[in-house]
């Protein structure tokens, strides 16, 4: 593992040197070289042994100087003219040689007034010397011994590579001394980090990269952010530990924050300058001396400086620290929670933290909790539990193990329990710094999301969040930037402990009573306030998730009693008991599943609602007259089984969404629909009693999606209020079989919808949208007019010039109409379930390619002929889908942006043998090369899957009997982390026929690849390895089988050569056309 690794190279390269030089001179350059050399080793913060002051009174001198030699990482040697007279300093020397076998000593020689040959071969001033010692031991054996080891040391010593200094710059030639010194040091181990370096080789390896240290052709600034608590302080130190000994000055600023609170700029400013230039005393009196001192002293030397825990950009623009100051090679790190501090300060590179994966969080919590790198016996579920706690935090998982250590599974399970409502103090409080940091409107919005939404799609958030008057956009920017949020994709997701955070905070006034709190997030806390039946004052948003019941029978009462309330979700099960006869008038967003009132209470004033969500509710109508609507923007009331009407939406000039799905009992809409001017989405499917439609409908100029499916009694009634006296009266009475467009032309009233009684069942046909009408949906993109039984489609919709998806699925039409190829941005035709569909021309396929609306940056291009069992020519079928497909890649990578998805689904029962990577199954693994080669002409991939309908679920939930996507195919990492692509089929229960094999065939560019499936990887594209190609069932496949599988890469040269002869060519020849393009087989 990554700590085991670095833990075992620092073993083995530090010791715990008492001093980092030792110098042995004599004391003729005491003053002078000696004396500017130790003056620079401090400037460099190197710790050197100095005899006359580290020597304590009363001690013996030479024990005391063996020690500090033994206790020296490097060992300086500085001959002088006399160097050699002096014993005490021979005897130094001699000591010194037997440390050049000690493995992480360093002797560096330096020849001061003498030459290197004078040393080693002992003559001139060194002869001399010695001869005087040769005559004054000549009657000692033993100190005549140690005269020949002196000389032995002296040669030993004189042939290590160092400097000569004579008639040389001396300062120059400190500065060269100075920096192999800092080279040959070894980083200095910090007692406090050494038990907490778990994962940190892979964090260093990266920050060192964007620090790029083995340049020295500038001055790079880079920032380390991350929420707290999460190590960016221990990576920075231990960065600054490995690294400082290569610059000339460095200093490591600590907690630049608390200094800059307790001490003001100033403070900041003498910390650095006593940091970097150690034992020099500065005399400072203002701001203004320090910034000078600063821009003066560190003017062109390479420097290290790190500024910890920087919280306001005011700290670093006080600080005056300028990069162009500074000397080339010079590095700045500065660590903060809030990313936009760094940003604002222009820095080179962010490293953004990461949290710890599982394999080292496991690591570091052992270390803490079994003081071991093994979960003990017993407690492997608790430890489980606990890491899913602390969710890779590093502070987390330190303060629970090592409050955990030593203690039973009992003590263990009781800590849990305990931590769910009370969490840590010394991680909260840690985490709170940068809540107190917010202004009060950050605040607002962190304790929404993490009470409400700490795992959340964004624009829901945002949605809310504007609603409440929170001012989102910049918010959640803010909490991003500061590192309490993140955005994954179009998630916004907030730390577990980070949430419960923000929850301890609202709970912190009054932990006891719920009703005080702002705030209610959970079944235990509204059961409480709702049994209780009190006044709640201080409650301004209540969101109940999905999933979460309330069993027991509570009292509707307690809600007429939050006056404040303004913000009510309600989507889990709760069993209300009584009348509702209040409900807050401050209610912007109301959202409750299965309402279980006929009607909204007759005193509550919807002014300041925008969203209104009674999904599956027992409503028979809303209210009675006209209430002032002019914030409303959202309506949506489906499934409601008992609604009959719906009110007068007259006062509502900013609904934009109305849907009124599966109110099977709706007989009418209200004539005022027509003075929504902003409605841009009508859904009325399954509305199955409905027979009457508005002609004032035709005034919705921005409509854009209009959903009429299952409207079946609209078959039997004339669809719209009878006209004015002034609009044209004529109109057809009955529609035939065979209706002809002579007929339609005859028309003459707005938008009939006309059936004939006289028809037969399989005959009834649905006439649809008159020329004078038609265009004045001038906005519609999106029409479904699926499952009401039309025999043939009119030629007006080809009117429809905006019209890019148009579902024809479910009704008797025997061939496509001829309007289609009039929609030049038609690029979605839906056909299943067509059970009477025969033919399929190729020149009536919709051709709108990149023409239609873009979005997220790409395009959506479909082509659906699912369970159409009647087609008669099943092989010119697949070749007239195949072609269209062909063409729609073509156009689209023709187009200045291709980015796109093209999919279809036919009959079909082999992979074609153009899909070079085949699969027995559901997935296969994909070989990623191609996409990681920027220059191979690389437009993307196609996909193919077989699969079958062998049964329908004998109960379907209701909304998925008609919403329920049963493909879903897209790229899996690890069998876990993906993205899928859906297609729009369905399962119908009373209507699929089992046992018909079908093709899926999807198209993927290169573009769209990369950012919609594969952009959420850690590493992005280089983390491929191990992608798979994979369908993602939501049935059994006793009910849907996924037969085979298969990809093949598709390039430009294969582009250039697609036409649709190719396509079906023999066996034979298909062998031996490398880029033949879908030739698609069928041995049914």
């Amino acid at each position: 593992m990554d700590c085991i690794r670095i833990q075992n190279t620092l073993s083995h390269s530090r010791k715990n040197w008492k001093y980092d030089v030792f110098v042995s001179s004599r004391g003729e350059t005491r003053y002078n070289f000696t004396d500017h050399l130790f003056a620079a080793l401090r400037r460099h913060g190197i710790l050197a042994f100095r005899d006359d002051t580290k020597l304590q009174k009363g001690g013996l001198i030479s024990a005391a100087l063996l020690e500090a030699i033994e206790g020296s990482q490097v060992l300086i040697v500085v001959f002088s003219m006399n160097y050699a007279s002096s014993t005490w300093c021979l005897q130094e020397l001699a000591k010194i040689t037997d440390c050049i076998q000690i493995p992480g000593h360093h002797v560096l020689p330096v020849f001061y007034d003498v030459s290197p040959s004078e040393v080693r071969k002992q003559s001139g001033n060194y002869e001399a010397a010695f001869t005087e010692h040769e005559e004054r031991f000549k009657d000692d054996a033993e100190m005549m011994e140690q005269v020949r080891r002196w000389r032995a040391a002296l040669t030993q010593v004189a042939n290590l590579s160092g400097w000569d200094v004579k008639d040389k710059s001396q300062s120059a030639e400190i500065e060269k001394i100075v920096k192999v010194v800092t080279e040959n040091l070894s980083p200095k181990p910090s007692s406090s980090l050494s038990n907490d370096i778990v994962g940190m080789h892979s964090r260093l390896e990266k920050l060192e990269k964007l620090l790029v240290l083995d340049s020295e052709d500038d001055v790079r600034v880079v920032g380390i952010c991350g929420m707290g608590g999460i190590g960016k302080s221990t990576l920075a130190t231990i960065l600054y530990e490995k690294f400082s000994h290569q610059f000339d000055v460095s200093c490591f600023v600590d907690d630049i924050s608390k200094t800059y609170r307790d001490c003001g700029p100033l403070g900041v400013q003498k910390q650095l300058l006593c940091q970097a230039f150690m034992g020099e005393d500065f005399l400072i009196c203002n701001h203004s001396m320090a910034t000078n001192l600063i821009q003066n002293r560190l003017r062109y030397r390479k420097v290290l400086i790190v500024l910890d825990n920087v919280d306001h950009g005011i700290q670093l623009e006080k600080l005056a620290l300028r990069r162009e100051w500074l000397g080339n090679g010079s590095r700045i790190i500065i660590v903060s929670r809030d990313e936009h501090i760094l940003r604002e300060f222009e820095v080179d590179d962010v490293y953004r933290v990461q949290l710890l994966n599982d394999e080292n969080s496991l690591q570091l919590f052992c270390r803490k909790a079994f003081k071991s790198n093994h979960v003990a016996k017993d407690y492997e579920s608790l430890t489980n539990s606990t890491l899913t706690y602390a969710k890779g935090l590093p502070l987390a998982i330190r303060v629970l193990g090592s409050f955990l250590y030593g203690r039973d599974v009992s003590e263990w399970s009781s800590a849990l329990v305990r931590l769910k409502e009370y969490p840590t103090k010394d991680v909260m409080d840690v985490l709170r710094i940068s809540f107190d940091a917010l202004e009060d409107m950050e605040k607002e919005i962190f304790l929404d999301i993490a009470c409400f939404f700490p795992h959340e799609t964004e624009n829901y958030v945002k949605e809310i969040l504007s609603i409440r008057g929170f001012h989102p956009n910049i918010g959640i920017r803010v909490l991003i930037d500061k590192s309490l949020i993140t955005r994954d994709q179009w998630t916004i997701k907030m730390h577990d402990l980070l949430r419960d955070l923000g929850r301890s905070i609202v709970r912190e006034k009054s932990p006891k009573e719920p009703r005080k709190w702002s705030r209610i997030w959970n079944h235990k806390d509204l059961s409480h306030v709702l049994r209780e039946n009190e006044t709640a004052e201080n409650l301004e948003a209540i969101v109940l998730p999905k999933f979460d019941e309330i069993k027991e029978e509570v009292s509707v009462e307690a809600l007429s009693k939050m006056r404040r309330l303004n913000l009510l979700i309600l989507n889990g099960k709760v069993n209300f008991s009584g009348c509702l006869d209040f409900l807050s008038n401050e209610l912007r967003f109301l959202e409750w599943k299965k309402y279980p009132f006929t009607c909204l209470p007759s005193s509550f004033q919807p002014n300041n609602l925008h969203k209104l969500i009674l999904r599956h509710s027992n409503l028979k109508e809303l209210w009675e007259g006209i209430k002032d609507l002019h914030n409303l923007t959202h309506m949506e009331l489906c499934y409601s089984k008992s609604l009959v009407r719906i009110p007068n939406l007259s006062q509502a000039p900013k609904l934009s969404r109305l849907n009124l799905k599966g109110c099977v009992k709706l007989v009418q809409l209200d004539a005022s629909i027509g003075a929504l001017k902003k409605l841009y989405f009508l859904n009325l499917e399954n509305c199955k009693s409905l027979v009457s439609i508005p002609n004032s409908i035709f005034n919705l100029d921005s409509l854009r999606v209009l959903n009429l499916s299952g409207c079946s009694k609209l078959i039997e009634y004339q669809l719209f209020e009878r006209p004015r006296q002034s609009e044209p009266s004529t109109a057809c009475q009955s529609v035939q079989t065979h209706m002809t467009s002579s007929i339609c032309k005859t028309l003459a009233r707005p938008l009939h919808f006309l059936s004939s009684s006289r028809s037969s069942p399989n005959s009834a046909g649905l006439l649809l949208l008159l020329p004078s009408s038609l265009p004045r949906f001038p906005a519609l993109r999106d029409l479904d007019i699926s499952f009401c039984n039309l025999v043939q489609i009119p030629d007006v919709i080809g009117q429809l010039g905006s019209l890019e998806r148009l579902n024809l699925g479910g009704n008797n039409i025997v061939t496509l109409p001829h309007c289609i190829k009039e929609l030049p941005k038609l690029r979605q035709l839906n056909l299943q379930y067509c059970k009477h569909l025969k033919w399929l021309p190729s020149n009536l396929l919709p051709m709108g390619g990149t023409s239609g609306r873009v979005k997220y940056g790409g395009t959506y291009c479909g082509l659906y002929v699912f369970n159409c069992p009647n087609l008669s020519d099943l092989e010119g079928c697949r070749l007239t889908v195949s072609s269209w497909m062909i063409k729609m890649i073509q156009v689209n990578m023709q187009s200045s942006l291709p980015r796109c998805i093209i999919s279809v689904v036919i009959p079909g029962s082999e992979i074609p043998r153009w899909f070079d990577k085949q699969n027995t199954g559901s997935s296969m693994k994909l070989d990623p090369s191609p996409i990681l080669d920027d220059n191979n002409g690389l437009i993307g991939i196609s996909c193919c899957v077989t699969f079958v309908v062998h049964a329908v679920p004998i109960q379907m939930p209701e909304e998925q009997k008609h919403t329920g996507d049963i493909i879903s195919f897209g790229f899996l990492v690890n069998r876990t982390d993906g993205s899928f692509f859906t297609v729009p089929i369905h399962l119908k229960k009373d209507l699929i026929t089992i046992e018909l094999d079908h093709m899926f065939l999807v198209f993927f560019s290169r573009d769209r690849l990369i950012d919609d499936y594969t952009s959420h990887l850690k590493e992005g594209v280089c983390d491929l390895d191990g992608i798979e190609l994979a369908y993602n069932n939501v049935y059994s496949e006793e009910i849907i089988q996924v037969k085979s599988c298969g990809y093949q890469w598709v390039f430009k040269e294969d582009l250039e050569q697609l036409n649709p002869t190719m396509m079906f060519s023999t066996s034979s020849s298909s062998q031996n056309q490398k880029h033949k393009f879908l030739a698609i087989e069928d041995h049914q």
